[in-house]
Formats: structure tokens, C-alpha cells, sequence
């Protein structure tokens, strides 16, 4: 199989494809790098079967020759970048979006598109089913982001009923891992890069709001086995395992053997206060459910924060 993976050189993107490879696919990877970087994918340049465009998919996208996915995971995903670029956040759910749904028409090809808990919001039931429509505030400095890819999987279900194209929504709860940015903004980064400067951990609120947190493997295997099902409708992919956020704070000071404090903070406007997936569907459609717990998890991400810090001494890279 041969396909095409949008945002392949940002977090998710680069696993994914590393993951298609493994399986004997040939992939075609496309990223502008707004927030992606070269370093995720320097390792499949020069193989036989990957291939990278360098393209903003909110313009045209022409691929040479057959394809039989396209995998949509192009937009900029962490609080940090989609209030520091509203406006192509909202793009490329919505262009993009559209673009990448034609390119699938097009090539006859299975299309699945990267959708987020975010379409959520703040959400009044917990946990959130496939079900539940959201309580999401179009207008408020979350909305690019939330409205952009309720937006995109409106479109990709109206390709799948008006034109025929065989469509899958993964709905991606907290994920975290190896190539993560150290300023993305999100809750696990954050926490780690401060505890290993020896900086005070920024908690916003009393800390008490909850988040779920999937290791990226256990991610990418659930995306797998949803773009070889037959569903089409939204499927959640994430862990149900709940922490408070000011848990999380005390597990990596521990693992990192700091001795940062914490920094209490302002809570952000529509920051959720619950997040958890459920995942019922997952497990009995995908037989999938994570594998890698909360610790064991947070032990293979922090060497590669580590590492990055080390390299740069106090200030760590921007990816």
C-alpha cells in the first residue's frame, strides 16, 4: 500500500509514518514545517520507500502515481501554536481539510482524518462518548482550533455520503512521547522540560482539572488498526486512565529527581476541566486498548527531553 501522511515531520506524523513503514508500506510524507521539523523524519531520508514534498496543503496537492491512503494529520495541535497562528490552524482544518478529501477522491483512495478530543470543549458529560456533541465556545481563543476540526470531520462525513469516499475520524486524546516540542505549550512537555531546568512546574488553577494521557506507540497502533476497519464514524483513541494535573506534576519531579516546586497559576479561558475517553468502541471494533502506563510512559519520554536540554544547557531547542 502506498500513502500519503500530512504534517508527517510534526509529533504524531513522524511515529505514523514510521509505523506504516514497519508494516511494509510505502510512504509519501508532506509538511510546510510551521510546526513540524526536518530532525523527526531525518531518518527515513534516503529510503527506497519514503518519499517527502515539502507542501502547505491548504494550496493544491498533486501527487505523482497511485495512492490508496491519504492521512490527514496536518495542523498546528497545541495550545502554544494555535493561539500564535489562528488563522492557519483554521485553514488547514478547513482547506486542507478539503484539498486532502479531493486528492482522496481523486486517487479512489481511503482517506482518515487526525480530528481531536477538543471537539469536546468543556464537555458536560465525562467520560466523553462518540456520542456526545460537545460544549465547545466557537468564539472564544480556543475555538480556532476546536471549531476547525469539528469543521473538518463535517467534511470529511459529507465526502463520505455525497461522494462515496471511504473515510475514517480518529478522535486523538492527550498523547505524549519522544519528539515532542519542548515549547508546544502542552502539559506534559511543559512539566518535563521545567523539572529537568529545575524550574518551577506552571499548574494553572488548583491543579484539580483532569487530563488522560496515551503513550504514542499505544496512539499510533489504534490509528492503524482504525484506518484498516470498516468505520467510518468518529472512533475516540486515547487512554481512560484519569490524573489530575497536579498528580502529573508530582510523578515527574519524581522520575526526573528534581526539586522543582510548584508554580500556581491563572486558569486558561475554556480550559476543560474533565477529559477522559471513552473508549468502548475502540476495544470491541479496533480490538484496541493502550498497553504502556502513565510511568512507564513518562520514563521513555524524558531522555528525550533530556537530551535536548543538555544540548542547549539551560534553554532547551525549539523544534
Amino acid at each position: 500500500m502506498r500513502v500519503l501522511i500530512t504534517g508527517a515531520a510534526g509529533f504524531l506524523g513522524s511515529h505514523l509514518c514510521d509505523r506504516f513503514l514497519a508494516e511494509g508500506h510505502r510512504v509519501v510524507g508532506m509538511d510546510n514545517f510551521i510546526t513540524g521539523h526536518p530532525d523527526n523524519i531525518a531518518h527515513l531520508i534516503g529510503r527506497e520507500d519514503f518519499h517527502f514534498v515539502q507542501h502547505d496543503v491548504t494550496n493544491f496537492i498533486y501527487v505523482d502515481g497511485e495512492l490508496d491512503g491519504v492521512l490527514h494529520f496536518a495542523s498546528p495541535a497545541s495550545p502554544v501554536d494555535y493561539l500564535e497562528k489562528p488563522i492557519q490552524t483554521l485553514k488547514v482544518g478547513s482547506l486542507g481539510t478539503h484539498k486532502a478529501l479531493g486528492l482522496a477522491k481523486a486517487k479512489g483512495a481511503r482517506f482518515l482524518l487526525a480530528s481531536t478530543s477538543e471537539v469536546y470543549g468543556d464537555p458536560q458529560v465525562h467520560p466523553q462518548p462518540e456520542s456526545y456533541w460537545g460544549n465547545v465556545n466557537p468564539v472564544g481563543p480556543r475555538g480556532v482550533y476546536d471549531e476547525a476540526k469539528r469543521f473538518a470531520e463535517a467534511m470529511t462525513m459529507a465526502y463520505h455520503r455525497f461522494h462515496g469516499v471511504e473515510t475514517r475520524i480518529v478522535r486523538i486524546f492527550n498523547t505524549y512521547g519522544p519528539r515532542m516540542r519542548p515549547g508546544d505549550g502542552r502539559v506534559v512537555s511543559n512539566f518535563i522540560v521545567q523539572a529537568l531546568r529545575g524550574e518551577p512546574l506552571s499548574v494553572y488553577g488548583d491543579g484539580s482539572q483532569t487530563r488522560s494521557f496515551c503513550y504514542v506507540d499505544d496512539l499510533v497502533d489504534g490509528i492503524f488498526r482504525l484506518f484498516f476497519s470498516g468505520r467510518a464514524d468518529p472512533t475516540n483513541v486515547g487512554n481512560p486512565d484519569e490524573f489530575t494535573v497536579a498528580e502529573l506534576a508530582e510523578r515527574v519531579i519524581a522520575l526526573t529527581g528534581s526539586r522543582s516546586t510548584i508554580d500556581r497559576r491563572p486558569l486558561p479561558e475554556d480550559d476543560p476541566k474533565l477529559r477522559r475517553p471513552d473508549i468502548t468502541v475502540a476495544r470491541e471494533v479496533l480490538e484496541w486498548s493502550p498497553k504502556v502506563p502513565l510511568e512507564e510512559g513518562l520514563r521513555r519520554t524524558i531522555p528525550h527531553f533530556r537530551r535536548l536540554v543538555e544540548e542547549q544547557g539551560s534553554t532547551a531547542r525549539t523544534l
